[in-house]
């Protein structure tokens, strides 16, 4: 058997849906692993900011596909803190106001802007070493990725959970409208015609209601080692 130091690095894949906390582990994983993290839930964040800005109709696919193949978007480590570019602009605090997050349910509804994030998904994490979190990453975007996980936890805590993080930014917000918004985020996104959320059969699935985000880590981060060094 292969001895950690010479590990190969795996595709991960973390399914879920809205506020499971698959952002932030997808982050310390990677972190801790020397992995790349690929936050596409941030890129199709960022495609309905920016439809939002130029008045683009959520119901105009053509549209809205073709500007989604158009921009360009990545990712960068700022004092450590992770940070979001759209054509070289930080929009990293734009695109997580509760506004954007029930935009972006339409938007990822949509199968132009799916196709074109998609591609550039696979080609980011194409060669391995990659944590890519969102709802169809393990059953459509990286259907042979080595690790899958599905991450839940209660609609009322996920809520919860956003409602502390709005607050914290100095965001005003109500907890049951941001409960209630959590499950009309869900709703949309099972129901959605393409690449609906959907746990892949052989993801391991992790509750998160009652788990700290260190539990979960290192849950994690154990299972991805085995693969590893499989």
């Amino acid at each position: 058997m292969k001895s950690y130091a010479m590990a190969n690095k795996v595709i991960v894949a973390i399914d879920g849906p809205s506020g499971a906390g698959k952002s932030t582990l997808s982050k310390l994983l990677a972190k801790q692993l020397g992995y790349i993290n690929i936050d596409t839930g941030a890129m199709y964040r960022s495609v309905a900011w920016v439809a939002k800005q130029r008045s683009i109709a959520l119901d105009d696919h053509p549209h809205l596909g073709a500007m989604a193949a158009d921009l360009d978007i990545s990712f960068a480590s700022i004092d450590g803190l992770e940070h979001v570019f759209v054509d070289g602009v930080d929009v990293s605090e734009q695109i997580r106001t509760p506004e954007i997050s029930l935009l972006t349910a339409q938007v990822a509804a949509c199968p132009e802007v799916r196709q074109a994030l998609v591609e550039l998904q696979r080609k980011l994490g194409a060669d391995g070493g990659v944590v890519l979190e969102g709802r169809d990453i393990g059953t459509v975007v990286f259907p042979q990725a080595q690790v899958k996980f599905f991450l839940s936890a209660s609609a009322s805590e996920r809520g919860k959970r956003r409602y502390e993080e709005l607050i914290a930014r100095g965001i005003d917000a109500d907890l049951k409208q941001t409960i209630a918004e959590v499950e009309e985020r869900d709703a949309a996104d099972r129901a959605r015609e393409h690449s609906p959320l959907l746990k892949a059969d052989d993801a391991i699935a992790i509750d998160s209601t009652s788990m700290s985000i260190s539990e979960v880590l290192n849950q994690m981060a154990a299972i991805i080692k085995e693969y590893e060094v499989a």
